[in-house]
């Protein structure tokens, strides 16, 4: 079994090195890359040189730990302790200035995430979780998170990256749970699940993602009281149609609606 209570300083010091490889870059019109094909899909300097800096730590500490990250791909997919890595989660926020951007670090035993935190260096806050508690650090100190209680879809305040996010039957499924809300915001990647983590909003639905997009956010949500499931209720950490939710009853809510989606 990992020590989780050992391992959490660690997060800290990963976020230390991605922090000091991306902000000399954040706001000075860094060059752009396109590594999409059908879309764009930008990369930066500051992404390829966070995620060395933290696949350096994680070699020279845990030899014997495998990563997935998602500039630089797999090591040792199959050890029983993984690290999953996304340096800049966001970023078309980065290169437009907007600081909803941050770096996601998951560490999961036997595929499961035990431990995750996301930092956001521009603003100084990192979120943190170890499936049963959460916490925050930043300008305004320490704390410990929470979700808010929120029994209906019809008093919820609902995240999504785009509402272009969705294809086919998937915009359906979305169109159809945004128009039962209360509130729908756009645009905030990962920030928006700490947002629900915290307490300030209910709601984050997402689809196409990959492991390195969820995986580190999962502990937070779920260690301050909230639930992330596939858009079928299981599991969440291959990434692909995600729902994460502060209250169990507006979750099952969504899924009524969601899981019915053709997948």
């Amino acid at each position: 079994m990992l020590d989780l209570d050992g391992l959490t300083p660690f997060l800290d010091r990963l976020a230390d090195a991605a922090a000091a490889a991306i902000m000399p870059h954040f706001r000075t019109s860094p060059d752009v890359e396109n590594k999409g094909e059908a879309e764009f899909d930008p990369v930066t300097v500051a992404d390829r040189e966070a995620e060395a800096s933290m696949r350096r730590l994680i070699t020279e500490a845990w030899p014997d730990h495998g990563i997935i990250g998602e500039e630089f791909g797999v090591e040792k997919p199959d050890a029983a302790a993984v690290w999953v890595l996304d340096p800049i989660d966001g970023t078309r926020a980065f290169i437009t200035g907007l600081p909803v951007w941050g770096t996601l670090i998951g560490l999961t035993q036997r595929r499961t995430p035990v431990l995750g935190m996301m930092a956001q260096h521009f603003t100084g806050e990192r979120f943190a979780g170890n499936g049963t508690r959460s916490w925050f650090t930043g300008p305004g100190g320490a704390a410990d998170l929470a979700t808010r209680a929120c029994p209906s879809l019809h008093e919820a305040a609902l995240f999504t990256t785009s509402p272009k996010l969705f294809p086919g039957h998937e915009q359906n499924g979305y169109d159809r749970l945004e128009r039962e809300v209360r509130l729908a915001r756009y645009g905030c990647d990962c920030y928006a699940y700490c947002m629900v983590a915290a307490g300030h909003a209910d709601l984050v639905v997402e689809a196409g993602l990959q492991p390195y997009d969820i995986v580190g956010l999962i502990p937070v949500i779920e260690g301050a009281g909230g639930s992330v499931t596939n858009w079928s209720g299981g599991s969440a950490a291959a990434g692909g149609r995600i729902v994460a939710s502060g209250d169990r009853r507006v979750h099952e809510q969504a899924l009524e609606i969601l899981s019915a989606v053709p997948g």
